[in-house]
């Protein structure tokens, strides 16, 4: 989308090449198009905005001329450009005083174009310079009233693209080709900035799967060995507790104790058995007792026999159905048997199966008991790790504990030393202002000095040994009070007072001596100037009298003009304007007409600028007082006189107009001005290029 894009912004294509090595390319801002920023709120007014930028809008914008002279230079343009550096740029923005007018003229319809655009502080001056002085108006009637407008006079463009310009031209119809290119703009903007904001958020993705690429994999690797081994020990699981052999044991375990109940009923059936043949053998025994007492025996029999019977009876529907169940019992032991003997069959297979599951069941176990042992091993060295970090760590806070006990050591002996270097300086202090009271006594009292070497040595006045020191002071006292008494008639600071007095004396005589010589050179630089003001006078007043002399004549042919010293020998008198017409000097400029006057004016004003010439002249209606030749003969000097000037010239005659190289007509008509440009060709003959 970006490229699709930029292919219908093609014109705004800037390309060159790094003029010096290390270029900072950011000292070029780029067009004036693609630095601006426009609301979508304002797309309606982006035509007007193109309209008034114009050919600006294709300006590049460069930090300053250096850049823009290397661009040029050596840049490889692939086209023409016009470069607009920021640093000499002259911005212009309508006063506040006419936007306050416009907005109250329009009523709120006219904005000035700057207000309208966004930018960046760095290229302000260059939007100033692009939209400082364009209205935007809503429609015709308002552009119409704002441009014209006395307090306003301001070039205001309509939002159709109607340009009203202050000096009366009027140029609107079709949009321009160029018609919505500042929202094609836009639009690339916004393409580019998602697609930067797309590019840092890839930049970002990409850094941090870098950073993750290798912790991913591994774990990737570790996750996918840890599925494998749990999904082949969830197999095994599932082989050996759902096989037939597992079943088949269940059975097994199931039959056994089965067997083991029958075989316990079968014993008790054999104990009742013995129970019943020891029953028939005390029947036997009674039998033969009855045979003794048949009466007593009989009854008994009977009764016994009845109850025997009944007994019986229940044994044995008791032992049918125990006779059934070892039926039952040595069937399905028999069919246990041949159930078994398959069962050991499957067995051994599921046995096989099994050895081989607890092979690899076994090199499983050796390959979790080596990675235990690794991780083991790794964890001890994690720990050694640690325990090092750890004893590194307390190494690290003794260093600290030591660096902070020596910095405060440090911070205590730099306290000694301050009180030491401020105890030197106390005392080099009291040295010095010792030196001194010693200087100034030794200065106020010289004797000082001439005794200085007497002092403490024997046999002189100054025997320090041999002083009474009590006496001494006693002797001070009474000097000192002496000295109180004659306070009140001798000022004692007299002699104070007339060494300062000195001193200002001496400093004044030097102030004196410095400012006599500063005169004597200002009077000599004087001198000096004077001497140049006098030669540059004279050079000038050779030059412009004589210009002044050839200019009147050729205004005024067969006449001249010079001008003189108002005083003999002495230009800095002044400078006097004398005319001769025909072969008499004139006395006074109040002998000549005002025609005449008027030419000894224009020619007096042309000398001067022809001594120091500009590159540009504007004059209003100079040939107002004379006549058609005279004004033929202004003309014919411009052209031949200041050939490398520029001539702005207000006239209502038609001498200035045939000399001229371009002319500007000027006419009101239907309420409106209508300019027409006429070129000078050299048949004479004008061509004409109207715009209304």
């Amino acid at each position: 989308k970006r490229d699709s894009v930029r292919q219908r912004l093609s014109n705004l294509d800037f390309s060159y090449s790094d003029p010096v090595p290390n270029f900072d390319r950011s000292k070029v801002k780029g067009l004036v198009a693609t630095l601006i920023n426009i609301d979508p709120s304002q797309y309606p007014k982006s035509t007007a905005l193109e309209i008034a930028a114009g050919g600006r809008l294709y300006n590049v914008v460069v930090e300053d001329e250096r850049v823009g002279e290397q661009l040029l230079q050596r840049g490889n343009l692939k086209k023409r450009v016009t470069l607009i550096p920021l640093n000499k740029i002259r911005a212009f923005a309508a006063s506040a005083q006419k936007l306050s007018t416009a907005s109250q003229v329009s009523r709120g319809k006219a904005q000035l174009a700057l207000q309208l655009v966004g930018y960046e502080p760095d290229v302000s001056n260059a939007m100033s310079y692009v939209f400082g002085d364009v209205l935007i108006c809503e429609d015709a009637e308002t552009a119409k009233a704002v441009t014209f407008h006395q307090q306003i006079n301001m070039k205001s463009v309509t939002i159709n693209g109607d340009v009203y310009d202050p000096s009366g031209t009027i140029s609107g119809g079709s949009a321009p080709q160029s018609s919505g290119i500042l929202i094609k703009v836009q639009e690339l903007k916004q393409v580019e900035g998602a697609l930067q904001d797309a590019k840092a958020l890839l930049q970002k993705l990409e850094q941090d799967e870098q950073r993750n690429s290798s912790l991913r994999s591994a774990w990737m690797t570790a996750k996918r060995e840890l599925e494998i081994k749990t999904h082949e020990l969830t197999l095994l699981e599932q082989q050996i507790g759902g096989g037939n052999a597992a079943r088949i044991k269940n059975d097994i375990i199931d039959l056994e104790k089965r067997l083991v109940e029958l075989r316990e009923s079968g014993q008790q059936a054999s104990e009742r058995r013995k129970e019943a043949e020891q029953e028939c053998k005390k029947l036997e025994k009674d039998m033969n007792e009855f045979k003794t007492n048949k009466d007593g025996k009989l009854k008994q029999l009977k009764a016994e026999v009845s109850q025997q019977k009944a007994e019986l009876h229940g044994l044995t529907v008791k032992l049918k159905e125990q006779q059934k169940a070892l039926q039952t019992a040595q069937m399905e032991l028999e069919q246990m048997q041949s159930d078994i003997e398959t069962s050991h069959a499957s067995s051994a297979e599921a046995l096989e199966a099994i050895k081989v599951h607890q092979s690899e069941l076994g090199k499983l176990t050796k390959a979790l008991d080596s990675a235990k042992t690794l991780h083991r091993e790794v964890s001890a060295q994690l720990q050694a790790e640690l325990a090092t970090l750890a004893r590194f760590d307390e190494e690290v806070k003794g260093l600290d504990t030591a660096i902070t006990r020596i910095k405060e050591a440090i911070t205590d002996l730099e306290v000694t030393i301050k009180k030491s270097e401020h105890e030197i300086q106390v005392a080099q202090k009291e040295k010095a202002s010792s030196e001194a009271h010693i200087g100034s006594l030794e200065k106020h009292h010289p004797w000082i000095q001439e005794d200085k070497r007497k002092f403490g040595k024997p046999g002189t006045a100054y025997d320090y040994d041999n002083v009474n020191i009590p006496q001494t002071k006693e002797k001070a006292k009474e000097l000192e009070e002496l000295q109180k008494g004659m306070k009140k008639k001798i000022n004692p600071k007299v002699m104070n007072m007339i060494d300062t007095v000195e001193k200002k004396e001496a400093e004044l005589k030097k102030n004196l001596l410095i400012v006599l010589g500063d005169k004597t050179k200002i009077e000599e630089t004087i001198d000096q100037l004077d001497v140049l003001k006098l030669e540059a006078l004279e050079k000038t007043w050779t030059k412009v009298s004589k210009d002044f002399g050839d200019i009147f004549g050729d205004l005024l042919p067969g006449n001249s003009a010079k001008l003189q010293y108002a005083e003999s020998g002495n230009i800095s008198a002044g400078l006097e304007v004398k005319v001769q017409l025909g072969s008499i000097w004139k006395q006074s400029l109040t002998e000549l007409s005002g025609g005449q006057r008027s030419l000894i004016a224009l020619s007096l004003i042309m000398s001067l600028l022809q001594f120091k010439p500009a590159p540009m002249y504007i004059l209003d209606e100079v040939d107002a007082a004379l006549d058609l030749s005279h004004t033929q003969h202004i003309g014919e000097l411009f052209r031949n006189r200041f050939k490398g000037s520029q001539f702005i010239v207000v006239s209502l005659k038609d001498g200035l107009f045939n000399n001229a190289n371009v002319l500007f007509r000027t006419k009101f008509r239907d309420g409106t001005s209508i300019v027409e440009r006429i070129t000078q060709r050299s048949g004479g003959a004008p061509a004409t290029n109207g715009r209304r």
